[in-house]
């Protein structure tokens, strides 16, 4: 092993029990726990970041489908039929389904009134592409037949309402921008059920009727367009490139990443700032580890101009507090990868377990229509990580190690 290293590693051990050493061995350990504290807490905080995205894209996808496909021209798709099965012909494609949106007014009783969106789907097809049918609260999809004007509400928008089963509501809808034709288009439907999706956009403004029934009172030729559900939501924004090209007409084709492109740029950027201020962490523990460099260079003065005057180069000197401050951030960040991995593994027993030490409840579901806190571990964060930390702490060591190597032997020696 060079003498460098030899040198570095007895100088992080303090091998002189001596009280001056004793407190830099001291400080060497604090700036080691500062970096593995700033490494476990951005690692943490991360995964659960990662966990509740997770969580809140999986259930407003539940719900508007991977990829949809539109007509240019806004006519609708009479032969969706034909669409479907060139669609399906893609390998990543599990199903399709058509839908009609209207935006319009619910109505109950002259005094609830709330905007919402109004979905024309077949419930048959549905549930290939959606899981509403698995969030029903009360009646069933299969309640929604042609003709009979049923109507199925959002949790949310059913409370609002103050609706029940069997209640008759009214659909308000503008009938366009005619200046002869002010009155609105009015329909009434029976409720016939309640799902609760998780997603309050949907819970609270979304209600499902019958496409044919949705046909009816916009006089449509056919659906507005089909949602589709791919093998694997990930890949969406290539299936729909791919789809661009092979079906036919003059169709628009979006996948769920434009569809919420704004939501989906601003958990971005927040991560983004996450990791920024989290980082701070690190950086104060990079600054402790300065002072220590510092004393240390301070302390061996003496030892620096013997390890000179027998033909050690300024570099070689260099090379000896660079290893010092590279192993106190190599094994404060293996330190802190290790904690915040397994942190990030059990966060929510960990957190089930305080709650039910002291009695209190972090996330209400009435509030926050999630339970438990949940946790996504990429190894692509914890590896960003590591590597911020480490590179924090070998920047810490560059001001330090020059000013050892400037250390001039005659002079130190002078008082020694």
């Amino acid at each position: 092993m060079p003498f460098e290293w030899l040198v570095g590693l007895r100088y992080t051990r303090a091998g002189r029990r001596n009280g001056r050493n004793s407190f830099i061995s001291f400080i060497s350990a604090i700036s080691m726990a500062g970096i593995g504290l700033g490494v476990t807490a951005l690692i943490v905080v991360l995964s659960v970041y990662n966990g509740f995205q997770t969580v809140v894209t999986e259930r407003m996808v539940s719900v508007l489908g991977h990829v949809e496909v539109y007509e240019v021209g806004g006519t609708g798709l009479a032969d969706w039929h034909s669409v479907a099965a060139e669609a399906a012909r893609n390998p990543q494609v599990k199903g399709a389904a058509p839908f009609i949106e209207m935006q319009g007014m619910l109505v109950h009783g002259g005094d609830y009134l709330r905007p919402s969106i109004v979905r024309g789907i077949l419930p048959g097809e549905e549930t290939k592409v959606s899981e509403i049918g698995k969030q029903m609260k009360q009646g069933s999809l299969d309640a929604l037949q042609p003709g009979a004007y049923k109507i199925i509400l959002g949790a949310e928008l059913a409370r609002e309402l103050e609706v029940k089963m069997g209640d008759r509501i009214a659909l308000a809808m503008s009938q366009g921008n005619s200046a002869t034709n002010m009155a609105p288009l009015m329909r009434s439907f029976t409720v016939a059920g309640t799902f609760e999706a998780g997603h309050n956009e949907f819970d609270s403004g979304l209600a499902l009727v019958n496409l044919e029934d949705a046909q009816q009172i916009i006089n449509a030729v056919g659906p507005f367009g089909l949602r589709l559900r791919l093998q694997d939501m990930q890949k969406a924004p290539e299936v729909a490139a791919e789809l661009r090209n092979s079906l036919p007409g003059r169709l628009v084709v979006r996948d769920w990443t434009r569809l919420n492109s704004t939501w989906l740029a601003v958990v971005k950027s927040q991560k983004n700032m996450m990791f920024i201020i989290l980082t701070m962490i690190i950086a104060v523990a990079a600054f402790n580890l300065v002072a220590t460099l510092v004393m240390t260079v301070t302390d061996k003065q003496a030892d620096i101009a013997i390890l000179r005057t027998l033909g050690a180069s300024p570099f070689s000197i260099m090379k000896i507090f660079v290893v010092q401050g590279a192993l106190v951030g190599v094994i404060g960040t293996a330190i802190g990868v290790a904690c915040g991995v397994l942190l990030a593994w059990n966060v929510g027993s960990i957190v089930g377990g305080i709650e039910s030490l002291f009695g209190v409840h972090f996330l209400s579901k009435e509030i926050y229509f999630i339970s438990a806190v949940p946790s996504d571990l990429r190894w692509g964060d914890v590896g960003v990580i590591a590597a911020t930390s480490l590179l924090l702490a070998f920047i810490s060591t560059l001001y330090p190690s020059w000013r050892a190597a400037r250390v001039k032997p005659a002079e130190a020696l002078r008082y020694e």
